[in-house]
């Protein structure tokens, strides 16, 4: 229960909704209680059983509360017929309907109450689990299945949402029910109450039995959605592929095998589940049964015990059996959703490998230089990046060539912190980026990938990522710097467009040309292109290379470049091999020198 615990944090906002919802349920478990122990006057008057008494009776202590209960009734039942209301029946089902009424009031106040609870914690629970999903580095990703988090901010927290309403009707409800009934059981007929007490740990013990084994198929339910959302959610997003190569047997084959391993073990959590709520109904019908027979031999035999008495006892005795069972479900609901707290809170209590130091400073400019000091970096094992050395001037372009995975666009994840260095330092005008905000050095950079990264809205709202409060006419000259204008003037809603999931509406050129409209409406000093040219055509790289140029104007400018064409008049290009420099200058230098560099060159224009 200790992951439960600290999911109830989220409940502290919503105490006071909490503590209507207690004082509900109790008004609920006392009202329901009296709606049963308001039959007895009712029976009293058709049995014909009712004393007349003259003498209003006194209360002398809570050891006489039955009898006085009982005289105080044959004293009302007395002066309603004095004052000649001759149908004295029709009092008494007044007095169950209000009780009824009140039962049933206090009991929707309870769910109405509750219902701000659940979705509040619901609400921000999914909240901070959004925030902590930001805010884990990339490299948290590489390793996890993006569909098994996605499970977990959707199914895990909703299973909570369940729980959560389960253990408040646990803890309060469902127990003041049964002690309210047991409470007027015990005046009515302490003797035959004793029977009710050996049951309930017989109960007890056989549920307990049944539920044990609840939370490990749990986990193993909510493992595999996880790892059959991961499945779909890689088919949508390389559905070409799939279709193209044939593949669909093949997706289709792990999809349905998943789903058989979820088939499997949903089957077992839910039958042991489902077995919790008739074993109790059958365990309180024991328990009734044996009521009936101990109890008819009070009514019958020993005639200790009134027969409307009897009846209602025995109808507060059936009434036990709804709040049991309620309990015994909410426990096999609380382990589900104790297990679907744990992996909730794998997520929200998993350290951050990349954090601001305590002291670190808010870098709003770039005055001098980038400089990369005898850095090394491994994502695993092998280094792909050894005793790297590279000084970027403001102003300049340099440029980073090489074979795939040479390491090139490792410094790229470098600069901008998506991952940090094993060995040496990365700094800005003298400043390691470790001692700057995260946010204020990524605010310093413009970043431009191989892949156009969109989103699912219109034009306007994809280039305001690099400016929010940028005007219309900011956005209309940041498309004309990347080449953009030129096709979104033609759109049918220009800027207001929405371009479709990962902005497929628009072809490859397209897309990348507003992802540098993007960068440029940011205004960095200091613009990191990745590849930005390497997957369009010729027409295409054409204009993006003609946007970059535009945009790498009076900026300092990083340039992973795949095709060698886009960087010949970069200051700096630097050569690299297995993570190491193995050449580097301007293109005139390294094509004089006939080495590497030289040998690309030749590859790609014989291409």
């Amino acid at each position: 229960m200790t992951s439960f615990r600290k999911i109830l944090r989220y409940a502290a906002p919503y105490k006071t909704y909490a503590w209507l919802n207690v004082v509900s349920n109790i008004f609920y478990a006392l009202f329901g209680t009296l709606a049963m122990v308001s039959l007895f006057p009712m029976l009293s008057v058709l049995f014909g059983d009712t004393e007349k008494l003259f003498v209003e009776p006194k209360w002398t202590g809570i050891t006489n509360a039955k009898d006085y209960a009982e005289q105080y009734l044959n004293y009302f039942v007395t002066q309603k017929e004095i004052e000649g209301v001759d149908d004295v029946l029709i009092f008494m089902v007044i007095l169950v309907v209000a009780t009824f009424l009140l039962k049933n009031l206090f009991g929707y106040l309870a769910m109405f109450f509750i219902t701000f609870l659940r979705n509040g914690v619901l609400k921000d629970l999914r909240n901070d689990l959004y925030d902590k999903t930001i805010d884990l580095p990339v490299s948290f990703y590489s390793e996890k299945r993006k569909g098994d988090t996605i499970a977990r901010i959707t199914n895990d927290v909703q299973e909570i949402q369940h729980s959560f309403l389960s253990i408040l009707e646990l803890i309060v409800r469902e127990p003041l029910m049964i002690l309210f009934a047991i409470g007027a059981m015990l005046l009515i007929s302490a003797k035959l109450t004793l029977f009710v007490f050996i049951f309930i740990p017989v109960s007890g013990i056989i549920i307990s039995v049944i539920s044990k084994s609840l939370k490990k198929h749990s986990d193993k339910v909510q493992q595999e959605q996880g790892v059959f959302l991961s499945i779909l959610e890689e088919t949508l997003g390389g559905l070409k592929i799939i279709k193209g190569f044939n593949a669909e047997k093949i997706f289709s084959g792990k999809f349905r095998e998943s789903t058989g391993r979820l088939f499997k073990s949903a089957n077992i959590l839910l039958n042991r589940q489902n077995l919790a709520s008739p074993a109790s109904e059958f365990l309180g019908i024991v328990t009734i049964a044996t009521l009936l027979w101990y109890g008819g031999q009070m009514v019958l035999v020993e005639k200790s015990l009134e027969p409307e008495a009897f009846l209602v006892y025995m109808a507060l005795a059936y009434q036990i059996l709804t709040p049991a069972k309620a309990i015994s479900k909410a426990n096999s609901s609380i382990k589900r959703g104790n297990a679907a707290a744990e992996r909730v809170l794998e997520i929200l209590e998993t350290e951050s490998a990349i954090k601001d130091a305590p002291d670190a400073i808010t870098k709003s400019d770039f005055k001098e230089e980038m400089f990369i000091n005898n850095i090394s970096f491994k994502y695993e094992d092998e280094w792909v990046l050894k005793d790297f050395n590279l000084q970027v001037p403001k102003g300049s372009t340099v440029a980073l060539v090489g074979q795939s995975g040479s390491g090139k666009s490792t410094i790229a994840n470098l600069v901008t912190r998506f991952y940090d260095v094993n060995k040496g330092t990365i700094s800005i005008d003298g400043i390691d980026i470790k001692n700057m905000t995260q946010k204020s050095l990524r605010g310093l950079m413009g970043l431009v990938t191989q892949d156009s990264i969109l989103f699912n809205d219109t034009i306007k709202e994809n280039l305001k990522i690099g400016k929010i409060d940028a005007s219309e006419a900011e956005m209309i000259d940041a498309l004309k710097i990347a080449n953009a204008w030129e096709f979104v003037k033609d759109l049918p809603k220009g800027i207001e467009t929405n371009i479709g999931d990962s902005g497929n509406k628009l072809s490859g050129g397209q897309k990348q040309r507003l992802s540098i409209a993007r960068a440029v409406l940011k205004n960095p000093p200091l613009m990191i292109l990745d590849e930005a040219t390497s997957a369009l055509d010729t027409e295409s790289e054409r204009l993006v290379q003609d946007a970059l140029e535009n945009m790498m104007k009076n900026r300092t400018s990083i340039v992973i470049a795949h095709r060698l064409s886009t960087i010949q008049s970069a200051d700096s290009i630097i050569v690299l091999s297995k993570g190491q420099i193995i050449e580097q200058g301007t293109h005139a230098e390294l094509i004089d020198k006939k080495g590497s560099y030289y040998n690309l060159v030749e590859m790609q224009s014989l291409a």
